[in-house]
């Protein structure tokens, strides 16, 4: 779907310029595509770039060998849990539309993207709510390893390690299936969370704590679909109570994201 502006979901008005003057569904597009535009995508460049900063940070004055290996190694480890815990607890909460000055933030990183899952420019966090996210989970475990060249180890890896779960998550949307029958069981677990019920499978690429705190599941264990997987609870009732979203979404849509998108095609 191509338009003037980008859109996050209905009623977003955020213009673009250049390669991002249009609407970009992964659904819609091919492993080539994805790449092109992954890329371009002003949240990866920064990141990469914030990776770069931090490696030559580290370079002025690193740590020593094993403690640089400790660290890296310690902020792998730690990055699952810190996404679950943000996915589980703060994307997926019903408190942050509650409180205006937070419900844009809420909208812009994850409401958009369960509205709309295949949507490539609201896939990826914002630059602002992520880039400290990264620095918490991992910097504080690299700096007691190994003090500042310990902090920029874990920084860089954390950032790295983010565009990795990005690209994955890209994957996902695809409209592909993998051979490999671990890629394809990932995606399926991936686009079970999105299409069908949101309340588990928090994990993107690595499901060990969705096991732990009892909230992974396959498709076929679940029979009934969520009511709320693509408004994640905000619905017309909830928007009369906190209105901000709906206003900053032109109201509240309802209904599976592609017959949304054939309805507009066909306006």
């Amino acid at each position: 779907m191509t338009t003037a502006k980008g859109e996050g979901v209905e009623g977003s008005t955020t213009a673009k310029t250049g390669f991002w003057n249009r609407s970009h569904h992964l659904d819609r597009m091919t492993f080539r595509e994805l790449v092109i535009a992954y890329f371009q995508y002003p949240a990866i460049m920064g990141y990469l770039l914030c990776a770069a900063a931090a490696i030559a940070a580290f370079v002025w004055r690193p740590a020593s060998p094993l403690q640089t290996v400790a660290a890296v190694a310690v902020a792998a480890l730690v990055y699952p849990l810190a996404w679950y815990v943000l996915h589980r607890w703060v994307l997926h909460s019903r408190w942050m539309f509650k409180v205006s000055p937070l419900a844009s933030t809420w909208k812009r990183i994850h409401y958009d993207h369960h509205q709309d899952p295949n949507h490539l420019e609201v896939l990826f966090g914002a630059l602002h709510t992520t880039l400290p996210a990264i620095v918490v989970a991992t910097a504080p475990v690299g700096w007691l390893i190994g003090g500042f060249g310990g902090a920029m180890a874990a920084i860089a890896t954390g950032l790295l390690t983010t565009c990795f779960y990005e690209f994955c998550h890209c994957i996902q949307h695809l409209a592909y299936k993998p051979r490999n029958k671990m890629l394809a069981a990932m995606k399926a677990r991936h686009m079970a969370h999105h299409f069908h019920d949101e309340t588990g499978n928090f994990g993107i690429t690595n499901y060990f704590w969705d096991r732990l705190f009892g909230t992974f599941y396959e498709r076929q264990e679940r029979k009934a679909k969520s009511p709320t997987v693509f408004n994640l609870g905000y619905d017309e009732e909830a928007a009369k109570r906190w209105p901000k979203v709906a206003e900053l979404s032109g109201g509240v849509v309802s209904g599976h994201p592609r017959q949304r998108h054939r309805a507009a095609d066909h306006a």
